[in-house]
């Protein structure tokens, strides 16, 4: 049987691909030679292959969500034909744009541009060579590439947008976009809310005996014990200067003091090391709890929680204070 790919290929288009630049590529066609001469010379350029024989099963990888970015579909195939498969793809609106190569025997105009109208990035009219294919392989990693960059780029703006860049927890303005989420969550699912307001003993004297800089190492490090002693899904952020919030979903007044003097134990137990000196650090803590059945407005709860902490002060610092939510209002 003749293959769709010139097998003849010149020396100078032998590039082989390194571990950093491997791609994972769907391939999809019904034709067993073509489909295994294809499988082998994309691992030959350093590619990894997912191999198809029938646009069903091609769908169904690209559903995924750790689908293959480049697409190497056959027009006529089984079940769904390639520029049916297009549309299918195009319509889910993935995060990640999949880049598509439509392979064809068809060489009307007519019909190259309903393939590129129906989502193909490209196409190749068969039989074709192997360097050709080769190098539009290379241009759609191109592609991908820079989408990907792009998508990095995003996600730092969007996580510099919402965390602390000392601390890396989230800053004030993410943290209270999440306790509005949460306090809803809770409203809706009738359960409890705990919080805590937790700001650092003594601070501006750390500042003033030991300098900025360490300052800013026993923030960093006061962030780091009490973003590892909490629930991996409760929330950590810091509010403002030395003040952090903690929002602990699920959690009734009596179980938010228990893990507020969990969190005094874990800061007080060691000193925080910066340079030659170790600085002993303590944290006063502000509990309180939305109940799941009431509709509690945001500020309100905060200010309660200011509140408990302010008595934790006044009490002597390095100690837990709590207000049930009804009882504050008498306060």
């Amino acid at each position: 049987m003749k293959s769709d790919i010139a097998l003849s290929q010149t020396a100078g288009s032998k590039i082989s691909g390194s571990v950093h630049d491997r791609k994972l590529v769907l391939v999809a066609e019904d034709d067993p030679v073509s489909r295994r001469l294809l499988e082998v010379r994309l691992q030959q350029w350093g590619y990894e292959v997912i191999a198809i024989d029938n646009g069903f099963r091609a769908l169904d990888v690209v559903q995924a969500d750790d689908c293959p970015e480049l697409l190497l579909l056959d027009w006529m195939m089984p079940g769904i034909d390639g520029v049916e498969l297009c549309r299918r793809v195009r319509a889910m609106n993935k995060p990640v744009y999949p880049y598509i190569l439509l392979l064809t025997a068809r060489d009307a105009k007519q019909d190259l541009i309903a393939g590129l109208e129906a989502g193909a990035d490209d196409y190749l009219t068969k039989p074709f060579h192997a360097d050709e294919l080769h190098a539009r392989l290379r241009a759609g990693g191109r592609i991908l590439g820079l989408q990907n960059e792009l998508i990095r780029a995003r996600e730092e703006l969007r996580f510099h947008a919402t965390h602390d860049a000392l601390t890396d927890l989230w800053n004030r303005k993410g943290i209270m976009d999440l306790f509005a989420h949460e306090l809803a969550r809770a409203h809706r699912t009738g359960e409890p809310l705990g919080l805590m307001m937790i700001d650092l003993d003594h601070f501006k004297a750390v500042n003033d005996t030991y300098g900025h800089a360490a300052g800013d190492a026993v923030l960093k490090e006061v962030a780091y014990r009490l973003v590892h002693s909490v629930r991996s899904y409760d929330l950590v952020g810091r509010y403002g200067g030395e003040e952090f919030l903690v929002i602990l979903s699920n959690a009734s007044l009596d179980e938010v003091k228990g893990r507020a003097r969990r969190l005094c134990v874990v800061v007080e137990e060691a000193p925080v090391k910066f340079q030659s000196h170790d600085i002993r650090v303590t944290i006063s803590i502000g509990a309180t709890e939305a109940p799941g059945d009431q509709d509690i407005q945001q500020n309100r709860l905060l200010h309660i929680a200011d509140l408990a902490m302010y008595r934790a002060k006044e009490g002597g610092r390095n100690r837990v204070e709590s207000y049930a939510y009804e009882a504050a209002d008498t306060k």
